[in-house]
């Protein structure tokens, strides 16, 4: 797809994200939206450019770090709960509970019983929190092969890129069987009727991030709530002054780059 017309599409879409928020926070709903998938797949790109228009006070990011010491203790579920959104609030996990279906187990950070227990059981908290009035989305961004080592490959050559290869990226990269194997498993005991799993074919990124968007706004019933005429008051001139000669003798950033005049 050329720029231009990712860029038009995206726009659209965005202006549609907009209505959607403030309808959740008219209405107090809460949204939990999972994104999944290989390492590379591209799920930062497209959670950036699902959230780039709207507010961080309605959509959250999570991208919660290895846990602690006093985490590894809680129950599995406890970290990722106290997440959970309030009424009015949309919230986006860049990875989440699936962690331990997918590097935990193909790593060996969990047990077996663990990996076991957790596909047994997910399937009834996701029950759970969809019957209490949470709406769920989960996607599964799958990017293939070829494409993966691509990303991987301009990971490791461009130094605006390199910050993106995590010390899991390359055994990711040789288990590429035992990670398929991981999500078949993960799909079979957690798709379903409830709380379903959408696989998005992820090897074109601009695609790829119109069609999450375009399938998140599918998934919550919304309306364009009517908004009130907004007027640009006057300035007024009561105690009117020069204020920004009073700025002179303070501390400026240094203009290295100028700004173009007409």
């Amino acid at each position: 797809m050329k720029r231009s017309d990712y860029e038009k599409e995206l726009r659209k879409l965005q202006v549609q994200l907009c209505h959607l928020q403030g309808w959740v926070k008219e209405n107090k709903l809460r949204v939990v939206i999972v994104f999944e998938g290989r390492d590379g797949a591209g799920k930062g790109g497209t959670i950036r450019a699902l959230t780039e228009r709207v507010s961080p006070r309605v959509f959250r990011v999570v991208a919660l770090p290895a846990p602690s010491d006093r985490q590894q203790s809680q129950i599995y579920m406890q970290r990722y709960l106290e997440q959970f959104p309030a009424g009015g609030e949309i919230v986006i996990f860049d990875r989440s509970w699936y962690n331990r279906a997918g590097i935990e187990h193909v790593m060996g950070f969990c047990s077996d019983k663990q990996y076991q227990r957790f596909l047994r059981l997910c399937p009834m908290v996701e029950r759970f929190m969809v019957e209490g009035g949470t709406t769920l989305i989960k996607l599964w961004l799958e990017v293939g092969n070829a494409e993966q080592q691509r990303r991987f490959e301009a990971r490791i050559t461009d130094p605006l890129r390199q910050w993106k290869l995590s010390e899991m990226d390359l055994p990711s990269r040789a288990r590429w069987y035992d990670y398929s194997l991981a999500r078949d498993r993960m799909l079979d005991a957690t798709d379903t009727d409830v709380a379903p799993w959408y696989i998005l074919r992820s090897d074109d990124k601009r695609t790829a991030r119109l069609n999450a968007i375009a399938h998140i706004l599918s998934r919550i019933p919304y309306k364009k709530l009517r908004t009130a005429q907004v007027k640009l008051p006057h300035r007024s001139k009561k105690r009117a002054y020069d204020d920004q000669a009073t700025l002179n003798g303070r501390r400026f950033v240094d203009e290295r780059y100028a700004a173009e005049t007409s």
